[in-house]
């Protein structure tokens, strides 16, 4: 979960060898795994357990994952790879870019893969990467703001759902607090497709802090409420805003919505009164998006 230790720095830009933090160096002459107790099968299960943001680095499986995180320019790459995996048409070309950039790339046994995998059923490839959160003020850097808030969004999928929805509706910023899962949990980073690499995401230490940087920045304050409030398509937001969206099933808590400064609800054909939270962030996104793109072709 996120809480005050979890708000990260700004990501490394450049791709170097991995250091095992707490293990030792990583032995330069070491280029393949057999068993699950090598040091980068025992790093990579800690971090399926959970992200440390005291020594940032984020577990990713699959040729994509590993694709984005290279071009995002995230340094301290070691990938792990099956010897079968190497024959596959993507990851060929994938780990010819890697060696040019100085990744370190490790021949994997079948039985250090499915180890280091967090994944049932694991592709080929698992890889650790340097990353880390933005600061809270990154998010509201480019204007005209538009940042959604993640509040107590439990479900790593949906608050990687909301990240990749952000980055496709033209968003400024994501924001997770409260009791939010972790943006850089390896499920999260899965449904976010690579996008939390790309999109400025931070951890806000208390909502009070949120939404006081946002006043301070002159952002509208918008809670999404299942009824109640002006409908998504009456409201204006071409204007720097923060868009705020609750946790699975209870939605925003009162004194959340209170401490907004507006109300917003989706309109929707009975009986359904609810969607899910990243759905719902995705139709307030693109709503958004549709407004801005119009405003500037008057």
């Amino acid at each position: 979960m996120i809480g005050p230790a979890k708000t990260g720095l700004a990501i490394e830009s450049s791709i170097s060898v991995i250091l095992f933090l707490g293990l030792g160096a990583a032995d330069p002459h070491v280029t393949s795994i057999q068993t699950r107790q090598h040091p980068f099968v025992r790093r990579c299960r800690a971090l399926a357990r959970g992200y440390d943001p005291g020594i940032g680095e984020v577990l990713l499986d699959g040729v994509h994952l590993v694709r984005e995180a290279l071009a995002a320019g995230l340094g301290g790459l070691t990938v792990a790879v099956r010897a079968d995996a190497r024959k596959q048409p993507d990851v060929s070309p994938l780990l010819d870019q890697l060696a040019a950039a100085g990744a370190v790339i490790l021949d994997a046994s079948a039985e250090a893969i499915v180890a280091a995998s967090p994944v049932r059923t694991p592709s080929g490839i698992v890889a650790v990467a340097k990353f880390k959160l933005k600061p809270l003020g990154e998010v509201f850097r480019r204007t005209p703001s538009l940042v959604v808030a993640a509040i107590d969004v439990q479900d790593p999928g949906n608050v990687g759902a909301i990240v990749r929805s952000a980055e496709a509706a033209g968003a400024t910023g994501v924001v997770v607090a409260g009791q939010s899962a972790d943006p850089l949990g390896w499920k999260a980073i899965r449904g976010s497709m690579g996008s939390v690499f790309r999109m400025p995401v931070a951890a806000a230490g208390t909502l009070e802090a949120l939404l006081d940087e946002a006043r301070a920045r002159g952002l509208l304050i918008v809670a999404t409420t299942p009824s109640g409030g002006r409908a998504l398509f009456d409201m204006d937001l071409t204007r720097p805003t923060l868009v705020l969206v609750g946790g699975e099933g209870g939605g925003l808590a009162p004194i959340v919505v209170e401490s907004a400064g507006a109300r917003m609800r989706i309109p929707m054909e009975p009986p359904v009164e609810s969607l899910n939270v990243a759905v719902a962030a995705g139709v307030i996104l693109f709503e958004a998006r549709r407004q801005r793109l119009a405003a500037r072709r008057l």
